[in-house]
């Protein structure tokens, strides 16, 4: 197989773009349990494949669209950094919208607390307290430091 030169790189991430069955039950969960900020909404248009709404969620723009929700739950998912001080006051934002939390991983100290749950539409969000950099250096010091 031949490798061709891409003359331009990714520059970052662009959007991320989650299917919902109910726009104004996802509007609550990106607004309440995310922080997010509502930026657009289509309202009865479709300039794409349905109604849709973007938010700004830490400065990346989160598109949601009206259509089936995913058929089963997994572990792919979407984390966003959060301050560890805060851990506690989102997971009160998370039940207060009476999502369900899952239950986290086992972890290694060093790595970072992670906070999960699933929205209406079998999407798993992770809110995590570390960083790629802690996360490789405590992973180069070993399973016992």
């Amino acid at each position: 197989m031949s490798e061709s030169k891409v003359e331009g790189k990714v520059e970052g991430l662009s959007h991320i773009t989650l299917i919902t069955r109910d726009l104004d039950r996802m509007t609550a969960i990106v607004e309440g349990a995310l922080g997010g900020r509502e930026i657009y909404s289509s309202g009865q248009d479709t300039f794409s494949l349905s109604r849709e709404k973007f938010f700004d969620v830490g400065g990346l723009w989160i598109a949601v669209m009206e259509g089936e929700s995913l058929a089963t739950r997994t572990y792919n998912h979407i984390a966003f950094k959060i301050p560890a001080f805060a851990i506690d006051e989102y997971r009160t934002r998370i039940e207060a919208l009476g999502l369900e939390i899952r239950e986290s991983r086992p972890r290694v100290e060093g790595e970072g607390d992670s906070l999960y749950f699933y929205d209406d539409d079998n999407h798993l969000f992770e809110l995590h307290t570390g960083t790629l950099e802690e996360r490789l250096e405590r992973y180069r010091e070993g399973r016992n430091p």
